[in-house]
């Protein structure tokens, strides 16, 4: 005969037993996961995270109304999965009734045995028309079952998505030698302005940067607005353990390094509406290419005097830059050699980064000695006629193709 003590105790388990089944969440067959990795193919024909699955049947019903009475409600996943076991004999195909959100959706699906059960057979169901989007079944609750709905929403996106993607080959080649032949040629430039030290409003770095591309297209060079945007730069510098910052020349042991974030702001721009490339082919006994170069207050290269007879007039420089003068425009250089020669970046103190004007005169110079052919981009103006000259390369516009008549 069993003691008081050990009655007590078995009374004890079970109401601790019967305490924490009604204390647990109800559950719904529901679908976990699903084993197609390429989550882009989803779509909602298919069986999908979070679907509650409420019934199935072997046809689909006359109307969508929840209480079609062609399906068999789902009470459990066991219990679905032997159910699925005995339809997979006799279809091919069967419908089930899912609910996402506060809809319902008739999905069409194919029974298949559930590999990751190896001792018992288990059945689950895939989309019908993709072999690879095979539904993983659990039990989850309506919670567990929300959260991984509103995960295939973000996913699939029904309603925004639009049709699949597929990859399709480009020749990259082809079409950069047929559109981009000179590939030497910018398409879009940029600058970036720094903030000044001690700055903290980007509107300051803005008002710097729109003063400059204004200053620079009013003295005469031919840019075109793109865009303006913000950009984050890390800025490192070493300090002491006091925390001041060490000279370039200091000697400081025991250095730490402070990181800051700072807001510049970038400007995009085009370097004329087009960028026309020319040759300068020196003859011999020359020793100049007969150019004169200046730089102006932003930055930028401009040619201020030919020579008549030179390579640089040969070259159509001295067309292009009379009918400049007449317009009041320069006569820029965006290009020497493939490499820029544009301003790129405006420091915290201020100053403008750009092409240094003396290693140009050095670059013509060298070139000169050895008679070599020398390539400038020029930045085109709206209008602008082209240099009479058989040395002038087709130019890179940017203007879009004239419609058919």
């Amino acid at each position: 005969m069993p003691s008081q003590v050990s009655i007590e105790n078995h009374c004890r388990f079970f109401r601790k037993k019967e305490m924490g089944c009604a204390a647990a969440a109800p559950t719904l067959v529901c679908v976990k996961r699903v084993k197609q990795d390429e989550a882009e193919e989803w779509d909602e024909t298919m069986p999908l995270p979070g679907d509650i699955i409420e019934g199935f049947a072997e046809k689909d019903g006359d109307d969508d109304d929840d209480d079609d009475a062609s399906f068999v409600a789902v009470k459990g996943r066991s219990e679905l999965s032997s159910q699925l076991g005995k339809m997979v004999q006799k279809v091919e195909t069967i419908w089930v009734k899912v609910r996402r959100g506060d809809r319902t959706h008739k999905l069409r699906v194919r029974v298949v045995a559930d590999k990751s059960y190896i001792l018992h057979k288990k059945y689950t169901i895939r989309a019908a028309r993709d072999d690879r989007h095979i539904a993983v079944l659990g039990d989850l609750t309506l919670e567990k079952c929300t959260t991984l709905q509103e995960m295939s929403r973000r996913i699939v996106n029904v309603a925004f998505r639009g049709f699949n993607r597929k990859e399709v080959k480009y020749d990259w080649k082809r079409k950069v030698d047929t559109y981009l032949p000179d590939q030497a040629s910018t398409v879009v430039a940029s600058i970036l302005f720094m903030p000044f030290q001690g700055e903290y409003y980007i509107e300051a770095t803005i008002s710097r940067c729109m003063a400059w591309f204004s200053a620079a297209v009013s003295s005469g060079v031919p840019l075109v607005f793109v865009n303006i945007q913000t950009e984050q730069i890390v800025i490192s510098e070493k300090t002491n353990q006091n925390g001041k910052e060490i000279s370039r020349g200091g000697k400081q042991q025991n250095t730490s390094t402070s990181v800051e974030l700072v807001q510049g702001i970038r400007l995009w721009f085009l370097p004329g509406v087009e960028q026309v490339l020319l040759e300068m082919i020196p003859e011999p006994g020359e020793t100049r290419f007969g150019l004169d170069i200046k730089r102006t207050d932003e930055g930028f290269i401009c040619v201020g005097e030919v020579t008549k007879g030179s390579a640089a007039d040969r070259a159509g420089l001295q067309q292009l830059l009379d009918e400049a003068n007449l317009t009041k425009h320069l006569l820029v250089i965006s290009r020497l050699e493939g490499k820029s020669v544009m301003p790129s970046t405006v420091g915290s103190a201020g100053f403008i980064h750009c092409c240094d004007h003396d290693e140009i005169k050095d670059a013509l110079a060298s070139a000169i000695e050895g008679l070599d052919i020398i390539q400038l981009h020029i930045m085109a103006r709206p209008n602008q006629t082209r240099p009479e000259t058989p040395q002038a390369i087709a130019p890179e516009t940017l203007r879009p193709p004239k419609p058919p008549l």
